[in-house]
């Protein structure tokens, strides 16, 4: 039943969600897109759960949601959906930075590129899975590593940090791609304590010969420090940057039914979730967006426990669903955020964010 109260609630909420934030720009200088992969509400609020009843994405202003169905069929995987927000169109499952016909469109990180942008990619799986792939590469299958790859020498992104090294080096091609990366002055980084080391420069961090371990597993801060070391870099150029971040192992717990492996993936992500932010606090020109490609699992949270961080969660399936997924933003105009759109829309909202010309 529609009460008075809930009438009022839902303008309230349309009301604060299309505010804008005071003495913020409109336009951005600075762009930071996090993508939860596989993060639907009930990740985010196992997350909260986790983490005793708080988040630092508790601190956005902005809520949206994106439809996500990719060219064919009803549920995306993170090919179509991550294409879908890096060019802008609608494409099948399986694709990297193709549309549906397998045609290459330039991507968000390209496009800054070509306008003088500093660019970059961390990610806490391989730097050549679907969700990172689809924002550098362009090839018709996710499953082609080696050459997604080889399309990070076709690029002038300035830093990458994640896993996957052995796609650069142990291939049926019997190329290096490492010591490609060297000669193009890349700095090579095989561990987390050598990639905070470097400031300056272009990065090429690798923190794992394959996948990285999970946060149960012991890979520890290392998604908040390959964002701190990112910002650190990307921030030199006067220009501004574009800096896609994925919290890979959402998506991964979620294939593997486990609540606790959600939740303690969500609380990782959201440590470089609260970096961006306040990093956009110390500079009003930066625009944050946090999103996710799809929700996976089907989760429910069916019992908890805030003051000691219990998760208990039932999940409808072991792969992904075709929910719309949240979308939160910060800073720089990110009022232009809110409302129900297309995940395509997300591609047109951030050149516009930036003034950039889509080809």
């Amino acid at each position: 039943m529609i009460t008075r109260y809930s009438v009022v609630f839902a303008a309230s909420f349309l009301i604060a969600s299309c505010q804008a934030q005071p003495g913020k720009p409109d336009n951005a200088k600075n762009i930071i897109l996090l993508i939860g992969d596989g993060m639907g509400t009930s990740q985010i609020y196992a997350g909260l759960t986790a983490n005793k009843g708080k988040l630092n994405l508790e601190r956005c202003q902005f809520v949206g949601f994106h439809k996500n169905q990719p060219s064919e069929g009803y549920v995306t995987d993170s090919g179509a959906g991550a294409t879908s927000l890096s060019i802008g169109k609608k494409t099948y499952n399986g694709a990297i930075g193709v549309d549906a016909t397998k045609v290459a469109h330039p991507t968000i990180l390209e496009i800054a590129e070509r306008n003088g942008l500093a660019t970059g990619l961390v990610s806490s799986c391989s730097v050549t899975h679907a969700t990172p792939a689809s924002f550098i590469a362009h090839q018709p299958s996710r499953d082609m590593v080696e050459e997604i790859a080889a399309d990070f020498l076709r690029t002038d992104v300035d830093v990458f940090i994640g896993g996957g090294r052995s796609h650069f080096t142990q291939r049926k091609d019997g190329k290096n791609l490492v010591d490609s990366l060297r000669a193009r002055r890349y700095q090579v980084a095989d561990t987390i304590t050598d990639i905070v080391k470097i400031k300056s420069g272009k990065l090429a961090g690798f923190i794992a010969d394959v996948e990285p371990a999970s946060i149960s597993g012991g890979r520890g801060d290392q998604l908040l420090q390959s964002t701190q070391t990112a910002l650190t870099i990307l921030k030199q150029q006067k220009k501004g940057f574009f800096l896609m971040i994925e919290g890979s192992q959402i998506d991964w717990g979620g294939h593997a039914n486990d609540a606790q492996y959600v939740a303690n993936e969500m609380v990782d992500f959201d440590k470089a979730i609260g970096a961006a932010f306040d990093f956009a606090d110390k500079n009003a020109n930066t625009l944050v967006i946090v999103t996710a490609d799809h929700e996976t699992g089907g989760m429910a949270l069916v019992n908890g426990d805030m003051k000691t961080g219990r998760v208990d969660a039932k999940f409808t399936t072991g792969s992904h669903t075709g929910v719309m997924i949240p979308v939160f933003a910060y800073g720089a105009g990110a009022q232009k955020f809110s409302g129900i759109y297309d995940n395509t829309a997300m591609f047109d909202k951030i050149i516009a964010a930036f003034g950039f010309k889509k080809n």
